[in-house]
């Protein structure tokens, strides 16, 4: 047990027997400290400086919401008789007998129409028609009447010249033979010449009243003619309330369909007639896609029902919200079901280049231009800023000469809100 005791004791001093003081260890640790402290300050700096010099994290776009196309190589097309029916009058709908859609032929009445006041107007113009004719028989009765007053007083005065005239004549003969005397055959001789001057100024005073009965049957004819004509021009209006076709085809919709009991004005569109044999397509080009087309430049039209092949047939002059009315007429014949006011869609062939690199047309960017594209990475997850020279476009491609090749694959959306990044990320 005191063996024990000691032996403990020992091995508890033990340690304090053992502690020698070490004065250039102890310094020895403190450089040790020190150059760590360094190093770890060093380190620090390094860390900070290039932290500071790191390009902020590429920002993240929903891969959903943008719109890529591969970079391709292949051929590039460079892209870019209606008839009105207007009311005559102001007239009301009474009825409609052809909807749109029905096939009409010239004589087809599609609508009636009820006008109250042209039809008071019909009588009236009838009675003033009549009214006319009846002046002009009573006027030429009169003035026929007072030329045959002036003939007979003519006849009479050329019948007394006549006679006075040939005793004359005997009296000259008698007074030359002594049978007469002087006196007698001066007195006929006057007598004759008296009737010589009054049956001149008969012939005249006939002559002028001719002249003056066609002056006058001549106005009232005139009168009579007027009358008929607003007889004919009202009689026509009234026809015309019976709405017909005029031409054979289609009866197409009005921008504002009537209904029976609305009142038109005159020049109203009352229908509209479209001939399927000379339908065209009317394509609204945008203003810049527009200026390279010329008259006579092929074209096709989708009809989403095949295409049927044409040609430009007229260019609008003016623009209207950004687009130019391109007409283009139809050299194929038309595929079932194509009817008027179809929507189509309609390519024109300004150029066409062959084998050439090309890609979906950018939503921001316009031709022979270098525009700014974000490229994606081959495994689709990023996608990096690369400058591209393009040249001719169409309405969905454009030709691209620098900065792609087969196979690449761009984003075409508007990236704009992206202009402070060159590379992004796609999730």
């Amino acid at each position: 047990m005191i063996a024990a005791i000691l032996l403990l004791a020992r091995q508890v001093h033990l340690p304090a027997v053992m502690d020698i003081a070490r004065p250039d260890l102890k310094k020895k640790k403190m450089r040790q400290y020190a150059m760590w402290a360094g190093v770890a300050a060093v380190l620090l700096a390094v860390a900070v400086v290039a932290v500071s010099r790191l390009k902020p994290a590429a920002p993240t776009v929903d891969k959903s919401t943008i719109w890529p196309d591969t970079v391709k190589r292949a051929d590039l097309p460079r892209e870019d008789s209606i008839e009105l029916i207007p009311a005559q009058t102001d007239a009301t709908v009474v009825r409609i007998i052809a909807l749109p859609g029905a096939k009409v032929t010239p004589d087809t009445v599609v609508m009636d129409l009820s006008d109250p006041q042209l039809d008071q107007q019909l009588l009236s113009a009838q009675s003033a028609l009549k009214g006319a004719q009846a002046d002009y028989k009573s006027l030429q009765a009169t003035l026929n009447s007072t030329l045959m007053d002036k003939k007979i007083a003519a006849a009479q005065v050329n019948a007394a010249y006549t006679t006075d005239q040939r005793q004359a004549e005997t009296d000259q003969q008698l007074n030359k033979l002594g049978v007469v005397s002087g006196i007698v055959a001066s007195a006929s001789k006057n007598t004759a010449d008296q009737l010589t001057a009054q049956k001149r100024l008969a012939e005249e005073q006939l002559d002028v009243n001719q002249k003056a009965i066609e002056v006058q049957l001549s106005s009232a004819q005139t009168k009579v003619e007027q009358a008929k004509a607003q007889l004919d021009l009202y009689q026509k209006q009234t026809e015309q309330l019976h709405v017909r076709a005029g031409i054979s085809g289609v009866l197409a919709q009005l921008p504002i369909p009537l209904q029976v009991g609305q009142h038109v004005t005159a020049g109203t569109s009352v229908a509209k007639v479209i001939q399927l044999d000379k339908l065209k397509a009317a394509l609204q080009i945008a203003e810049t896609q527009a200026r390279d087309i010329q008259i006579g430049q092929p074209a096709s039209i989708d009809t989403h029902n095949g295409i049927i092949p044409g040609h430009v047939s007229r260019i609008d002059p003016s623009v209207l919200n950004g687009t130019v009315t391109v007409d283009v007429a139809l050299d194929g014949p038309l595929p079932p079901g194509a009817r008027p006011d179809l929507s189509v869609d309609g390519t024109i062939n300004l150029a066409e280049l062959k084998d050439v690199l090309q890609v979906g047309r950018p939503a921001l960017g316009n031709e022979n231009s270098t525009l700014s594209l974000f490229k994606e990475d081959p495994d689709g997850k990023g996608a990096v800023r690369v400058p591209v020279k393009v040249g001719r476009a169409s309405v969905n491609a454009i030709q691209v000469i620098e900065g792609l090749n087969v196979g690449d694959v761009v984003i075409l959306s508007d990236m704009s809100r992206e202009d402070a990044v060159d590379r992004i990320r796609l999730e």
